[in-house]
């Protein structure tokens, strides 16, 4: 699929620079552009790249070169395109987004063998993969994607334009909303780590007897885990972005528009907020609660409640600049 310079300012609303016929077919990042490729910049450490890139077509932030850079101007110029945009990396997903659903078109129809329990009503433009279980009493919304090998239990409801691909499973009772996207292997629902000792010691398991609910537009990455709650629900809030290998306990509330990274680990009964960010292996304990705009730093430990918005590292959790002092001034005194 190829696309011209002229085509791309004028689908971006962008400004465009130099040969307004560059065409390019393909994408790269900006140190190894070649002319078939579109690339980037979003960040001042790669505006000197531009003087002798080779890239087709480069879209730039604008702020990062007003009143500092002049571009070539002029219709059918020799060589790259530059077109200027808000926001770089914005465009380049909106021109991504476009590529893709031309390379993955939504698929119709259902494959055999699957199997659809009785009475379940299957929209015609949804899609059942080969070798996909759909359970009893099970509400498919419009245009919805199961991939095969999917399980869904019964009494699962699931919105419109939600995707699950190849080997999700979801147990029974479970809720999905809209325009989510869940990736391989990803387990919604499973019973939550319940278990209590007797008198003679042995651990009973503690029935989870919850469910799980997904609000709109989530996306949670390949082999991570959901958990049902013991009792009522584990909640995923609208348009929160959860990673690869990521586990959410019984019982957890994630907050609307919330980032967790890879290997994230959130125990039971505990609260996220609105709006943060936990980046890779952060660990939360149990029934606590996060405030809203939070960031967490990579192997953060979060063992109490955080009131405040801020940015957060170490473990237990201080202020991210506390932080930083104190592990300058460790090193400091590991070389005495």
């Amino acid at each position: 699929m190829e696309f011209n310079a002229q085509q791309i300012a004028a689908f971006l609303g962008g400004e465009l620079y130099g040969n307004s016929r560059a065409t390019v077919s393909d994408v790269s990042p900006i140190e190894a552009a070649q002319p078939h490729h579109l690339s980037f910049v979003t960040e001042e450490k790669y505006l000197s790249y531009l003087g002798n890139t080779k890239a087709g077509v480069v879209l730039i932030t604008r702020s990062l070169v007003e009143g500092r850079i002049a571009f070539p101007e002029g219709e059918g110029k020799a060589g790259g395109a530059f077109i200027l945009v808000d926001n770089a990396r914005g465009a380049m997903g909106q021109l991504l987004k476009m590529i893709a659903g031309a390379m993955f078109p939504k698929k119709q129809g259902i494959e055999q063998p699957s199997f659809v329990s009785e009475g379940v009503s299957v929209p015609e433009d949804a899609y059942i993969g080969a070798f996909a279980y759909i359970g009893k009493d099970v509400q498919l919304g419009k245009g919805v994607q199961i991939y095969p090998n999917v399980y869904i239990g019964d009494h699962v409801k699931i919105g419109d334009n939600t995707i699950l691909y190849a080997g999700v499973k979801v147990y029974d009772y479970c809720q999905i909303g809209a325009d989510c996207i869940l990736h391989a292997g990803i387990v919604i629902g499973g019973d939550g780590f319940g278990f209590e000792p007797d008198a003679q010691g042995v651990n009973q398991k503690i029935a989870q007897i919850g469910n799980v609910i997904i609000e709109d537009d989530v996306e949670i990455g390949a082999n991570t885990t959901v958990d049902r709650a013991m009792m009522g629900s584990t909640v995923i809030r609208k348009n929160a972005k959860i990673d690869n290998l990521v586990q959410i306990a019984h019982n957890v509330e994630i907050g609307e528009s919330t980032f967790c990274c890879a290997q994230v680990g959130i125990a039971g009964s505990t609260k996220i907020g609105k709006h943060c960010i936990l980046a890779g292996q952060v660990g939360v304990a149990g029934h606590i609660e996060v405030a809203d705009n939070c960031v967490f730093g990579a192997q953060t430990g979060i063992a109490n409640s955080v009131k405040n918005p801020g940015h957060y590292m170490g473990s237990p959790a201080i202020d991210a600049g506390t932080w930083r002092r104190a592990a300058v001034r460790f090193k400091q005194s590991g070389q005495h």
